[in-house]
């Protein structure tokens, strides 16, 4: 398999793993598109914060300059979407100074233990940002349907704009390093595991949340 054919492969995956995420967000919507915007705003907060630490403690040990520099990139992006997230929620009525990190999920507790580089590049740019683009697309609907423009706005023109670079970054970083079989089919282990543990984690925040609009990071 070429190492395009790869990226292809995994588009693939990706989009049939994503059909009952982006699903359950549809159905949220058109069950009424219930919520407590501000709780779903902190849960950004949250995943913004955490996808930024992530990706800034990758970069020591990532050898690879061009994804070192990559990483460096979406830990800035991020901390840029967890001000202009805590922005809005100022403007909402939200005392961020408030705010709290939740404990480590699973799936950043999954995330950290990646050593490669082609298992962070599958991970996080590749994934992660891709599940990131899909269900920001309904929250940016649920704010709509609230009459919420701004923080719809805020999405369309910024936060959804890096997620895309994001994952494109990871399409063309993946289909340098991983050149050989075995990187292969660690990328597509990978993949499917993220996909895995974020399908099961977003189901038991719908709960938490009281809708499956709520955004990723």
């Amino acid at each position: 398999m070429s190492d395009s054919a790869l990226v292809e492969e995994l588009e693939a995956l990706k989009a049939e793993r994503l059909i009952p995420v982006v699903g359950a967000g549809l159905t949220s919507l058109a069950d009424g598109a219930t919520g407590d915007e501000k709780k779903m705003l902190q849960v950004a907060l949250a995943n913004e914060l955490a996808v930024s630490e992530l990706a800034a403690a990758w970069m020591p040990s990532t050898l690879e300059l061009d994804v070192k520099l990559a990483f460096a990139r979406q830990a800035g992006d991020e901390a840029n979407h967890f001000q202009l997230v805590a922005d809005r929620l100022t403007a909402l009525g939200f005392n961020v100074a408030d705010f709290r990190m939740p404990a480590e999920s699973p799936l950043f507790e999954y995330l950290r233990g990646l050593s490669t580089a082609v298992e962070r590049i599958a991970a996080g740019l590749f994934t992660l940002e891709s599940i990131a683009y899909a269900v920001n697309e309904n929250f940016m609907a649920f704010c709509a349907r609230r009459g919420d423009e701004e923080t719809a706005r805020i999405y369309r023109a910024y936060i959804q704009p890096d997620e895309r670079a994001h994952h494109q970054m990871g399409r063309s970083l993946l289909a340098k390093y991983a050149t050989e079989p075995r990187l292969h089919r660690l990328a597509k282990e990978t993949v499917a595991k993220v996909l895995e543990i974020a399908t099961v984690a977003r189901a038991q925040a719908a709960v938490r949340v009281g809708t499956a609009c709520f955004p990723g990071c």
